[in-house]
């Protein structure tokens, strides 16, 4: 028989810009796309999308939720949980 077990909490999630080059985060659940112009990632709180040009993943750690890139950081927009489009349906919609 299965216990009843708590919710798990959401991981925290931090951000950390240095001159609009560099972006390190925690709290990454998945990243969902990538190219040098846009770099779309999930955490427990919803989406996070990076908008910039010669966009670079430096590192990748689902693991422990990392998340390095390097670049030129035009603009980062959050999505709420509902945001994330699951399946070939999703991304035709995108």
């Amino acid at each position: 028989m299965l216990k009843n077990s708590a919710p798990i909490p959401p991981r925290p999630h931090t951000l950390t810009a240095a001159d609009r080059k560099t972006l390190a985060l925690t709290g990454i659940t998945d990243v969902d796309s990538f190219d040098d112009r846009e770099i779309v990632a999930y955490t427990d709180l919803g989406g996070l999308t990076v908008l910039g040009e010669g966009l670079h993943i430096s590192r990748l750690s689902l693991g422990s939720g990392e998340l390095e890139l390097e670049g030129h950081i035009r603009s980062l927009t959050y999505t709420d949980n509902g945001g994330r489009r699951k399946g070939l349906l999703g991304k035709l919609l995108r």
